[in-house]
Order: structure tokens, then sequence, then C-alpha cells
């Protein structure tokens, strides 16, 4: 049972897949949580042209509305750093490793049928269709 559902996940396919639902569901909260929480205020404490507003710069003084915002952005781009990074050194790398190791056969690949359990297969295949007929 254990050794089908790896060769279901050895499959190139599903690792993409998980990792796109990973990056995109779970570790995007605990990131933002964390860049919110202890990196933005960090940022913010550096401050702009208003303090409470954090790092930027309002445009034109008259309107709030155009304040450059540069703390969100390098919160963004650290969010997304943190992220790459645990997908890569927890999934991609692994998965990887597992891979390259099949390749100079140190561990055995996705379990692939005997030309006898094919025809065995066909055989019961073409006795139930024969049943059915009659």
């Amino acid at each position: 049972m254990f050794k089908g559902f790896k060769d279901f996940l050895m499959r190139g396919n599903v690792v993409d897949l998980a990792v796109a639902v990973i990056i995109g569901a779970a570790f995007t909260t605990i990131v933002t949580a964390f860049t919110n929480g202890l990196i933005k205020p960090l940022l913010s404490a550096i401050g702009g042209s208003d303090a409470a507003q954090g790092l930027g710069v309002r445009i034109l003084s008259e309107n709030p509305a155009t304040f450059l915002d540069f703390g969100s952005v390098i919160n963004a781009a650290i969010n997304f750093l943190i992220v790459a990074a645990v997908i890569y050194f927890v999934i991609v790398l692994p998965v990887k490793t597992i891979q390259e190791r099949r390749k100079r056969g140190e561990e055995a690949g996705p379990a692939r049928p005997t030309d006898v359990e094919l025809l065995i297969e066909i055989r019961d295949l073409l006795r139930q269709q024969n049943h059915a007929g009659k």
C-alpha cells in the first residue's frame, strides 16, 4: 500500500501540484503573519514623510492617496522569499534527491506490471466480455 502511494507521489506532476497548493494556501498565511507582525513594524519605524504611514513618500502632501508605500512592497518581497525558501528546502530538494537516486538505480522506481500480469488482465477482461454477451 505504501509503495503504491510512494510511486504515485514520485510522478512529476503530483509534486508540482502539491508545491503550487502549498505555496498558495498554507505557507502564505503563516509568512504574512510573520512579516506583518515583525517585519512591517520595523519598516514603519524607519518612517518616511509620515512615520505613522511607514516607509514611503507622499507625492502630493495634501492628498493621502498619493502615498507610495515602499514598506508594503518590501514586506511582500520578504513574504515571497520566505515561502520560496521553505518550499525549496522542504519539498523540492528532497524530491529531486529521490529522483536522482532512482536514475542511478539506488532506489527502485515506480512498480510496472510485468508482461504476464498484463496478459492475465487482458484474459480476465475478455472472459468478462464473453460472459456479459451470453
